[in-house]
């Protein structure tokens, strides 16, 4: 009887023991930490350029005018190179040229194009006015580029109006005509005070780097002579300005 009770106790002790032994060896498993949200992804390049006139007489110059969203290289070819985000160029294709600008960054690349055609010079026609004067004009007289709804100048516009007034400097018996652009959106009323007020913001400037006053007049077309016609902001960009004409 005796016996009996101590193998039961024994076999019992035994069965504690695995039992403990199994759970023991048992790994606890804690919350696994969450995973690292994906790395965003870039933006992709947009790009797009504009030429002031796609058709010319042999010997005119053509203001190529660009703009560019989400890049950090941008080319322009044939003959140009590298170029800022944003600005201007004044060409004298001596053909008919297709103008291609690539932009690159992290997001991929994008490219436009604009093709200018050289009219081929006839007897008829004769020579242009002046136009050595008018392609010294083209290539050194820069726009100045606005924000949207703003009439203040931003760096860049700083620079352009600077290599301006250093032209102008130059020739002292030039006049010019300075006008204010604005973009489509909003009312004609107000587009029209706020292309004064960039014309007048580019003209003050002008002023003091010691262009005299009288030498420049200011007029505003607000929204009504648009350089693009696209509704994106590639295009809103390049009417956003203060451009330049010769006053006859």
């Amino acid at each position: 009887m005796q016996d009996r009770v101590v193998r039961r106790m024994l076999l019992l002790s035994s069965f504690v023991a695995l039992a403990f032994f199994a759970t023991g060896c048992k790994k606890k498993v804690g919350n696994l930490p969450p995973s690292a949200p994906p790395p965003p992804v870039a933006a992709e390049p947009t790009v797009s350029i504009n030429a002031s006139t796609t058709s010319i007489n042999a010997g005119d110059s053509v203001t190529l005018t660009w703009t560019s969203t989400n890049a950090t290289d941008l080319n322009l070819a044939p003959g140009i190179g590298k170029v800022p985000p944003e600005g201007s160029q004044a060409v004298t294709p001596t053909e008919s040229t297709s103008y291609q600008i690539t932009a690159t960054g992290p997001g991929g690349s994008a490219q436009a194009s604009v093709r200018v055609t050289v009219n081929a010079a006839s007897e008829e026609t004769g020579p242009a006015p002046n136009p050595g004067m008018d392609q010294l004009f083209a290539a050194n007289v820069k726009d100045a580029f606005y924000d949207f709804n703003k009439s203040d100048l931003r760096p860049d516009a700083r620079q352009a109006l600077t290599q301006t007034a250093e032209f102008l400097r130059q020739y002292p018996q030039m006049r010019v005509a300075i006008e204010g652009h604005c973009d489509e959106r909003g009312s004609t009323e107000y587009n029209l005070g706020l292309g004064e007020r960039r014309a007048q913001a580019a003209r003050d400037f002008l002023v003091s780097l010691g262009i005299s006053a009288d030498r420049l007049t200011t007029v505003s077309y607000g929204k009504e002579k648009p350089f693009c016609t696209q509704s994106n902001e590639g295009c809103w960009q390049q009417n956003r300005r203060a451009h330049f004409v010769r006053a006859q």
